[in-house]
């Protein structure tokens, strides 16, 4: 084989672009709940998604809704989504998945944490600071459930 068909087939992994897809904060019982002395309960919610955008380009995606309680009143709501496109040229087809469902969100996933804390912070709120997440481990828990939801029998279907 010559070195010109061997660089051709050689695998490659690259960032395109980083960029916020989406962002959204609500503060339904603002100003008074910004008084408040008592910190607010948190709750988070965070989804993966991607997409096929060209050959060999894909779209990554990391989601994160944020909804923060003080007593049984809504202090904040917040929902980012943060964006990357990645070139994945030469990937084995069985490579490709865990990739885009855990390499690329362990990319993407800082750039939203930074932008959620700020955007927190902007709506009057003491930032919030997300944990690291490990997207290998939340990936093969997300291909378990898939598994199950995929061989469990739905009670329409007995």
């Amino acid at each position: 084989m010559s070195d010109q068909n061997s660089q051709e087939l050689q695998a490659s992994f690259n960032i395109q672009r980083i960029y916020l897809k989406d962002m959204s904060l609500e503060q339904p019982n603002s100003p008074a709940i910004i008084l408040e002395l008592d910190g607010p309960g948190i709750e988070v919610q965070i989804d993966v998604g991607n997409q096929k955008l060209a050959d060999d380009i894909y779209e990554a995606t990391v989601t994160v809704t944020i909804t923060a309680k003080i007593r049984d009143k809504i202090a904040f709501l917040i929902e980012g989504k943060q964006g990357g496109i990645f070139e994945l040229r030469n990937i084995p087809e069985d490579q490709l998945e865990p990739l885009l469902g855990s390499a690329c969100p362990n990319i993407i996933y800082p750039y939203l944490r930074a932008n959620i804390a700020d955007m927190v912070t902007r709506g009057g709120f003491p930032p919030i600071h997300l944990t690291e997440i490990n997207f290998e481990v939340f990936y093969q828990q997300r291909k378990q459930v898939l598994a199950q939801a995929a061989t469990t029998p739905h009670p329409a279907n007995r």
